[in-house]
Parts: C-alpha cells; sequence; structure tokens
C-alpha cells in the first residue's frame, strides 16, 4: 500500500506540474508546446485515477496521496513556469508630481521611464504616472526600489502580451 501511494503522489506531482506550465506556456501564445504538454499530462492523469480507482483498499492515505500530489505539483509548476518562461511586465507608479529621488533613481538604476502628468478635477496635490517596461526577473528589485523612494506611491504591474520597441532592462 506504500508503494501505491508514492506512486500515486509523484505521478500527481507530475501531471499537475506539466498541467501548470501547459497553461503558463498557452497564455503566452504558444501554441505547439502546450498541445504536446498536454498530452502527456491526461496520459498520466489517466493511469493515476485508474490505479487509485482500481485499489482494493479503504485507506484514506490513497486521497490523501493523491491530494498531496496535486498540491505540491502545483507548486512545481509554478515554480518551473517562473524560472523557464521569461516574460514582460507593464508597471504603472502614480506618484506625486516632480517626484526626482524616485525618478532619479530608477533611471540610475538602468530601467526605462515614461512620465505623465496626471490631471485632476479637484485642486488636491499633482501627480504623475510613471510607465516603465521590464522583464519579470526585476519586477521584484523595481517594486523594493519605488518602496524605498515613496512609499505611498500606487503600483500596479501587468504582464504585458506584446512590446515593440522602447527601452527594456
Amino acid at each position: 500500500m506504500l508503494l501505491l501511494c508514492i506512486r500515486i503522489f509523484f505521478a500527481r506531482l507530475l501531471d499537475v506540474s506539466l498541467a501548470t506550465f501547459r497553461t503558463m506556456v498557452l497564455v503566452k501564445g504558444q501554441k505547439i508546446l502546450p498541445a504536446i504538454l498536454g498530452f502527456f499530462e491526461v496520459l498520466v492523469w489517466l493511469m493515476v485515477v485508474e490505479e487509485a480507482l482500481k485499489t482494493e483498499t479503504d485507506s484514506l492515505w490513497v486521497p490523501v496521496s493523491y491530494a498531496a500530489g496535486y498540491a505540491i505539483g502545483s507548486l512545481i509548476g509554478t515554480w518551473i513556469s517562473n524560472k523557464f518562461i521569461k516574460s514582460m511586465c507593464a508597471v504603472q507608479v502614480i506618484t506625486d508630481k516632480n517626484n526626482t529621488k524616485l525618478i532619479n533613481a530608477i533611471k540610475k538604476a538602468g530601467y526605462g521611464i515614461s512620465i505623465i502628468a496626471l490631471k485632476k478635477d479637484s485642486n488636491e496635490e499633482k501627480k504623475e504616472m510613471l510607465f516603465i517596461e521590464v522583464n519579470n526577473s526585476s519586477v521584484k528589485s523595481l517594486k523594493s526600489l519605488i518602496n524605498k523612494h515613496d512609499k505611498n506611491a500606487f503600483v500596479v504591474v501587468s504582464d504585458s502580451k506584446f512590446v515593440v520597441n522602447g527601452y527594456i532592462k
């Protein structure tokens, strides 16, 4: 029974990791790789489900192994996706007008930046929106840099589907 639980756990870990990675690759616009990954994902899933359902054991460990493989597979699939899928992120920052400390720090760090003055209907303080396009691996350090120079900045990070021209670090 222990061997059965171990096989179920690792099979689920594999098929869910494949499913997570396939989904991420599909969202990024690839077509062939997700189809190949989907084939193997379903093949592994069918084999493990068949083995789990055909067992004559009424032990709680079989569904626990199945569920644990799913949970850990999700984590591993996400980790693999973050490591191997390189993508672009659009970072929008709303900060006080003429926040030269923040703007200079962003430029000094080597990021390209576009600045747009924001207009409000009321007499509230003036704001600016900073547009920065970065690789997904740079988002964490850019957010840290922004927070260091403006703890009250409003920051939005979005995946970019397509980027043409501009300056990317």
